[in-house]
């Protein structure tokens, strides 16, 4: 069964075949630390966090490298540090904002089901490479200096007689479309106007570094180099795969692209670009300016993580998706279900059913299919499958009790209480006061209780 996977710079799907099956790498960009994630963020969290499960399925949890980076040096994170701590010094009070909204950020993905990366690299940690790979680029004239800035000419790429691809081929956009496009800074400084910063000089009180190429004045670097030095250090000159969300095609990816096969004279620098589509809610583009914006942590105080999940997962990656309350409901009544049917079975190796979607560019919206299909078989062997198949897709991480109970707490159900109008329901019906009975059903109903007889007895679960 072979595995195919769509790349972002060829605009085709196509068969995957790891540089090292031993050693198969992966890098997608991470949050910059400067406060809560969105909704989005978890998006592309969940979409990649699949890819990996998948790839560890097919060459072995040793055998798969997944490097997530953290951005900690970025004007954001600069401005919230002056904001919430005005009596620090600012580079304590940056470390601060860093580490909290980094924990936050970890807190937040776990409780989405997703695994941590093999490799979580801080970008403050990897200056030394960012200065390297610029002084490369100088070097062989892909980069220049300018009033203590370096900058990175696209001109100078695109005019090279070598292997290198063409600026531009990443997001397809010609240069002049990128300056009439224009998110690029103007400065008086620079050759072109798509030229962009690679290091620039820091301004006082802000964090700096001794600068690369003989500048003398301290300084930061720019926003592309940081993933480009981190990817490198990690996982070499090339690798398999490169993934985050669709509006990181350009200028970071581009950009990205640009610098690392620059410096290493290369015509790749991942084999593979991936990109999760938008997401937007109840049909409208996400905005603070709409009232719609919603951080991972706001959502998970109204749905358990498995629940985003599910939601996330039942539509392509690469597809926009609509975030919905109806959706969110529908999850959470599939998963009450798989949990009642699977949580405390004994998992068994995912079917074909499930595993040929998946290979399919990840087709989750197909593999639910197959889970619902599963479900339905009703025998003990699917039911192992089923178990097997959910725990791959990063779901069932509770019992089923546990899970009940979670149910519960969260709707705020007394179960003492429900299981006592529940006794006298039954006793009521075995003396056949038949208006009793219908008036406790009413009442369970009130509190949102919903309940079952069979000739088992009677069940009860929380309405959704």
């Amino acid at each position: 069964m072979d595995l195919h996977l769509y790349d972002t710079l060829t605009r085709e799907k196509r068969l995957f075949q790891p540089i090292d099956p031993a050693r198969v790498r992966m890098y997608v960009c991470g949050p910059t630390v400067y406060d809560l994630a969105h909704i989005g963020n978890g998006r592309a969290a969940i979409v990649f966090d699949v890819l990996f499960r998948v790839l560890r399925h097919r060459y072995g949890d040793d055998h798969v490298t997944y490097v997530r980076n953290i951005t900690d040096v970025d004007d954001k994170i600069n401005v919230r540090a002056v904001r919430d701590y005005p009596d620090m010094a600012l580079n304590e009070a940056i470390r601060k904002v860093t580490k909290e909204t980094y924990q936050q950020y970890q807190d937040d993905v776990t409780a989405l089901g997703c695994l941590p990366p093999t490799v979580q690299p801080r970008a403050t940690e990897h200056i030394p490479e960012m200065r390297a790979l610029i002084e490369k680029l100088i070097a062989g004239g892909f980069a220049y200096v300018a009033e203590d800035h370096v900058l990175f000419s696209p001109q100078a790429m695109n005019e090279a007689n070598s292997v290198l691809p063409r600026y531009g081929a990443l997001s397809k956009r010609s240069l002049d479309e990128m300056i009439a496009g224009a998110r690029v800074d103007v400065a008086p400084y620079k050759r072109e106007n798509t030229d962009f910063v690679l290091w620039k000089p820091a301004k006082p009180g802000e964090p700096s570094w001794p600068s690369p190429a003989g500048i003398e004045v301290g300084g930061r670097p720019g926003w592309h180099i940081e993933c480009s030095a981190m990817a490198w250090k990690h996982l070499g000159e090339r690798f398999d795969i490169h993934g985050g969300g669709i509006d990181l095609v350009f200028p970071h990816h581009e950009n990205e692209l640009a610098q690392t096969c620059c410096a290493f004279h290369s015509d790749r620098m991942a084999n593979f670009w991936m990109h999760n589509g938008f997401l937007q809610l109840e049909s409208e583009k996400m905005s603070k300016s709409l009232g719609n914006f919603f951080t991972i942590r706001e959502m998970l105080t109204d749905w358990p993580g498995e629940v985003l999940r599910l939601s996330m997962l039942k539509t392509h990656y690469r597809s926009p998706l609509d975030w919905t309350l109806k959706s969110a409901e529908e999850s959470a009544k599939i998963l009450d279900d798989w949990y009642a049917a699977a949580a405390d079975a004994k998992p068994s190796q995912p079917p074909a059913s499930v595993i040929e979607p998946l290979y399919d560019d990840l087709n989750t919206a197909q593999t639910m299919a197959a889970l619902h299909a599963l479900r339905n078989a009703a025998s003990e062997k699917s039911r192992g499958e089923l178990a097997g198949s959910l725990r791959l897709l990063g779901f069932l991480s509770e019992s089923a009790a546990q899970w009940e109970s979670r149910k519960q707490k969260a709707s705020g159900i007394d179960a003492s209480r429900v299981n006592a109008l529940i006794a006298d329901r039954a006793a009521a019906r075995a003396r056949k006061d038949f208006k009793e009975s219908d008036r406790i059903r009413d009442e369970l109903a009130a509190m949102g209780v919903a309940i079952k007889d069979s000739k088992e007895g009677t069940t009860w679960e929380i309405a959704r």
